[in-house]
């Protein structure tokens, strides 16, 4: 049995605190966790190449029943799963100091999210400072791993 309500809280475009910090050039949502700008991390985000993908994504995620979820495919095999908890509540898994979490948001929050990988989409300077620090800190992983 699923509630209707769900209690636990949520990144809403209109909370009082900022959560969003942006979105790079590469489509990564970068948020501060419990609007805390001390905690950012970097949610992988939908890339689409044409409208059709974007209206095909967009209409699967509005199709989404409780309790279900899908898989957003990105570049290079990586990717992200989006969780439907309630009606307007909707989960993206992500590692946090090493653990799962799972970031809930409401339904327009992801919606608008899910917009910006529009291919009309332009990011503001301040987005492309974040797809700078993106690269940087792709530079400080080993390049390798050893077996």
């Amino acid at each position: 049995m699923t509630q209707q309500f769900i209690l636990a809280p949520r990144y809403r475009l209109d909370d009082e605190f900022s959560w969003l910090e942006g979105i790079d050039p590469s489509r990564h949502y970068w948020i501060s966790v419990n609007s805390d700008s001390r905690l950012q991390v970097s949610i992988p985000g939908l890339i689409v190449s044409s409208i059709e993908e974007l209206r095909e994504v967009i209409s699967r995620f509005r199709s989404l029943q409780p309790q279900e979820s899908m898989t957003v495919d990105r570049l290079a095999g990586s990717g992200f799963t989006l969780h439907c908890i309630s009606s307007n509540c909707y989960a993206i898994e992500d590692e946090v100091a090493g653990s799962l979490t799972w970031h809930l948001f409401d339904k327009e929050s992801i919606e608008s999210l899910l917009m910006t990988s529009h291919p009309d989409w332009l990011p503001s300077p301040k987005d492309i400072e974040l797809g700078r620090k993106r690269l940087a800190l792709a530079f400080e992983q080993p390049a390798y791993t050893s077996a």
